[in-house]
């Protein structure tokens, strides 16, 4: 029973850190929101001109919906921008545009990371649609049919793997976008702060749903084993 009590404990850790760093992130946006780029651009134009720096030419920028739902699109060869980033005037929309034109960046030179990441798409696209059902039916039936629980780490795995290749790509675009905004001129001194400080909080979410994937999957194991 020990290991069941260290697993809530740092599982409960995990889900209030990972809250916090939400609720971090969602604070320094919102500042960030509010201290204007000197150069007086949007976002979706600062996100225009680091593309146009890279000699990218085959990446549309679109504007997206939500908040906070700004990715970039592989297959598609799209940069889509909340609204918020796309018509925002502010250190934290451009920080967050030249992040996801960080990507279209890592796609240009293929970098291995996003190849990788890119691949895993599909089959993570299955094991997370598996994994929901394969979860409650494992616990339920874990004695009667042990071999469901083997599927669902089979599918936690799959996620987890994916949560941890996921680290570097966004780490490395965050440091892409970085240098191209000091190299650039766009942000400098406390701009350039600012901007490194708010994408640091979100990377942060990516290493806590890492974690927390991982505690998971470990956590699964441990009940698989001591039901043999």
């Amino acid at each position: 029973m020990g290991a069941y009590y260290g697993y809530y404990l740092i599982a409960g850790l995990l889900s209030m850190v990972g809250m916090w760093v939400s609720s971090r992130l969602k604070s320094k946006f919102e500042k960030y929101s509010r201290m204007p780029l000197s150069s007086g651009m949007s976002g979706a134009e600062v996100a225009e001109k680091m593309l146009r720096d890279y000699g990218i030419r085959d990446v549309q920028i679109v504007q997206g919906q939500g908040v906070l739902t700004d990715h970039y699109h592989p297959v598609k060869k799209v940069v889509s921008l909340s609204p918020e980033v796309y018509q925002g005037r502010s250190v934290a929309a451009a920080a967050v545009a030249a992040h996801e034109c960080g990507h279209a960046v890592q796609h240009a030179e293929a970098y291995a990371m996003l190849q990788v990441r890119s691949a895993l798409v599909p089959v993570v696209q299955i094991a997370a649609t598996a994994q929901q059902w394969l979860l409650i039916l494992a616990f339920m039936l874990l004695n009667t049919f042990p071999g469901l629980m083997l599927l669902a780490i089979g599918t936690f795995l799959v996620t987890t793997l994916f949560a941890f290749v996921t680290l570097p790509v966004e780490f490395d675009a965050s440091r892409r976008a970085l240098v191209w905004l000091d190299q650039s001129g766009m942000a400098g001194g406390a701009e350039y702060e600012g901007a490194k400080d708010a994408l640091w909080w979100a990377a942060m979410t990516y290493v806590a749903a890492a974690l927390s994937s991982l505690v998971m999957l470990l956590y699964m194991i441990l009940r698989y084993s001591n039901s043999r």
